[in-house]
């Protein structure tokens, strides 16, 4: 019962310290954003988004945990796009295009963020990812910290993030069926992403053993689902720039620099923990699809 107190008061105190970590960010995002108000919503947004990205590696480092940064590719879009939507237009002028936007965003950062929590064991937890580089870098993990696990997420996800500009501001107040494309596309990849984190989150708790390989639901038929949805969530958003303001074609980088992510990056990272601590898993890859869903080969 003890042990039990105390795992729960530093779990307690470690969300706390989160939790002020993103207030403190927020903060000097807003206080940059201020300083800059004469420029740019789109420059004003890069640079607070900067800035708050320093304040948490600020945090990462005076803790030891990288992993203080993994809920901010789900928090900082919920801030850019309110910050958006204001600098666009009175909320009473808002069309049900923005809302619905503006709705799809927060369902998958809400949704992504509590997902993190769920799993996040404290300050004594990092992501396994951070913690080979902080191993296999020593000297230079400070360095490694600040560009590749924070500042570069960062920008890619403000480069998804562009696909939200130009609906936002967009003065177009009617809906047309190409609306509704976007938004299905968008809602499909949430539900896709929320479904396979479920699937998983099941999986690893009604199957202790290491080793084994998840081959159940969507992981059937992708060996990272949750992925394709991620991926799937940001074109998405950005149909809604080619249905709104085709003169933004451009943002397609943001999409475009999310999936290269994931394909040069993410799924290689993955595939090849599993490849040592899985056996079978190597059969498994010829089998399955690595992202986007499909029957497995016999």
């Amino acid at each position: 019962m003890k042990r039990s107190k105390v795992v729960s008061s530093g779990l307690t105190k470690a969300f706390c310290l989160c939790l002020l970590a993103y207030v403190l960010a927020i903060a000097a995002a807003m206080i940059v954003g201020h300083a800059l108000n004469h420029k740019n919503p789109i420059l004003i947004a890069l640079w607070a988004d900067i800035a708050a990205t320093l304040v948490i590696y600020i945090f990462s480092r005076l803790f030891k945990n990288s992993s203080f940064y993994d809920p901010y590719w789900s928090v900082a879009p919920l801030v850019i796009v309110i910050y958006w939507a204001y600098a666009a237009m009175p909320i009473a002028e808002m069309g049900l295009r923005q809302i619905i936007v503006i709705v799809l965003v927060f369902i998958w950062g809400i949704r992504l963020t509590l997902n993190w929590a769920r799993q996040w064991q404290g300050l004594g937890h990092e992501d396994w990812r951070y913690t080979k580089y902080r191993t296999s870098y020593q000297g230079w993990f400070w360095l490694i910290d600040l560009i590749g696990i924070e500042m570069m997420p960062t920008v890619i996800v403000f480069l998804g993030c562009l696909s939200l500009y130009p609906v936002l501001s967009s003065g177009e107040p009617s809906l047309g069926i190409q609306d509704i494309l976007a938004v299905l596309v968008t809602l499909s990849a949430i539900i896709i992403e929320s479904s396979a984190d479920k699937q998983l989150n099941g999986f690893i708790k009604a199957v202790p053993r290491h080793g084994q390989i998840m081959k159940q639901g969507l992981w059937a038929y992708s060996r990272h689902p949750n992925y394709f949805g991620e991926i799937l969530f940001w074109w998405g958003l950005y149909l809604f720039v080619l249905f709104t303001n085709s003169h933004f074609w451009w943002t397609v980088i943001g999409p475009l620099a999310i999936t290269l992510l994931f394909l040069v990056v993410s799924i290689p990272l993955m595939d090849k923990r599993s490849l040592a601590y899985r056996p079978g898993y190597a059969e498994h890859m010829k089998k399955v699809s690595a992202l986007v869903p499909w029957f497995s080969k016999k």
